[in-house]
């Protein structure tokens, strides 16, 4: 049995919804000069708490690669940064044995004003990398990136797509003993996340500890020997990967064939932008056997934006990409917004093109020159009804007959 590198025992942590913490002497002056304006409204925000993880319990030995599935709001995100120690349980403790690296948010430390060059740098020191460890690196982060051309270019002309392949490609190459992962193998392009998950192969393969978040099925079952399924803030199962990711994803299949009203869906608020994605819905309108797949958005912005620009993924629940509909492709683009907004996505006679089967849904938002603000995975998932397409008395279904049914005549010559 090998040593252990992470040791968590009975992790809890509480938040407070409606209250807000003055932990700066900003917060107390604003709260200190707004606090007579309240009283004499005679107005009380209302407050509830919610566990966002409770009792949670596990041992990662050296060596081992961890992934953490789990819905949208399920404590995931939370459990890693407590890990990193960016916030602190309300209860429970952790022990880590090694030095701790943390991807939790590709980009973060980025200065746009900066060129890529000099964000390498002060990427990689917040990151904890020292300035030596940094230079010996620094062609090896280049190269990866593929970003040569533009490395004395101040990162707010990259393309979203630029931004996100170095801020990846320095983070990647930290050294740490325990690796904290969170959804970076999703960044950039088909390519660029191919050769992200090489790297994250490489990182496995050399020993060091991997604790590793992803929606990515197919990639959770590939890099990690262990599996943790998080539901509502509690550690439902752990185990051997393939066993507990087949097991939730039995779980998700059931959820999708209840009444739409059942499936809730968690909001997500970008507080630097001042975005929420409110809810997103699913229905099917039906004509005789097509059915076209309807997704309805709601979302609220709390100051003027002049653009934003929905995304649409579709997914099998083994994350293998069906479909990324983009604004650019489908003029999703809302403009000159200020308040609540819906919008619909209508997918005319989906299953003439898709197979029968669980698919799940992701909804992006992003602001020009700026990149994704929000991203929600798993934000719906839909059961689609397999059909008769060759007209043969049999069902083309997922996984048994593949994703697409393709037209074809067959002649006997």
């Amino acid at each position: 049995m090998s040593s252990i590198a992470l040791r968590v025992q009975n992790i809890s942590k509480k938040y407070r919804i409606g209250t807000v913490r003055h932990d700066t002497l900003r917060d107390q002056i604003a709260h200190i000069a707004s606090s007579s304006f309240q009283r004499t409204r005679n107005s009380k925000v209302p407050s509830s708490e919610i566990w966002a993880l409770k009792d949670v319990s596990f041992d990662v030995h050296h060596g081992e690669i961890v992934g953490i599935i789990g819905r949208n709001g399920a404590g995931k995100s939370t459990l890693l940064k407590i890990l990193s120690r960016i916030t602190v349980p309300t209860s429970g403790r952790v022990e880590i044995y090694g030095r701790v690296g943390s991807l939790l948010e590709v980009g973060t430390g980025f200065h746009p004003e900066l060129t890529g060059r000099e964000n390498i740098y002060l990427n990689g020191a917040i990151l904890g990398m020292h300035r030596t460890e940094i230079e010996r690196k620094f062609d090896e982060i280049v190269a990866f990136s593929e970003i040569e051309k533009f490395l004395d270019t101040p990162v707010k002309r990259y393309s979203s797509g630029m931004y996100v392949r170095l801020a990846f490609a320095v983070a990647a190459h930290l050294e740490p003993e325990i690796m904290l992962v969170d959804e970076v193998l999703a960044v950039g392009d088909i390519a660029f996340q191919k050769k992200c998950l090489g790297k994250m192969s490489e990182v496995a393969d050399s020993g060091r500890t991997v604790v590793l978040v992803s929606h990515n099925m197919a990639s959770i079952k590939k890099l990690s020997d262990l599996v943790c399924w998080i539901d509502k803030g509690k550690l439902r199962n752990i185990g051997a990967s393939e066993e507990v990711i087949d097991n939730y994803q039995q779980t998700m299949m059931q959820a999708s064939n209840a009444a739409p009203g059942d499936q809730k869906f968690q909001k997500i608020m970008n507080h630097e932008h001042g975005i929420e994605l409110l809810d997103v819905k699913t229905e099917f309108q039906s004509k005789n056997e097509m059915k076209s797949l309807v997704i309805k958005i709601q979302g609220r912005t709390v100051k003027n934006i002049r653009r934003i620009g929905i995304h649409i993924i579709l997914r099998t629940p083994d994350g293998t990409l069906i479909s990324k509909i983009t604004p650019p492709a489908a003029k999703s683009h809302i403009e000159n917004i200020n308040g609540f907004w819906d919008v619909e996505f209508i997918f005319d006679q989906i299953n003439r093109y898709l197979a029968g089967g669980i698919y799940m849904i992701d909804v992006l938002i992003g602001r020009p020159q700026i990149g994704i603000v929000i991203n929600a995975k798993n934000a719906a998932i839909i059961h689609l009804s397999p059909i008769d397409y060759y007209g043969i008395g049999r069902y083309f279904t997922l996984n048994k007959s593949g994703i697409v049914p393709l037209p074809v005549k067959f002649t006997q010559l």
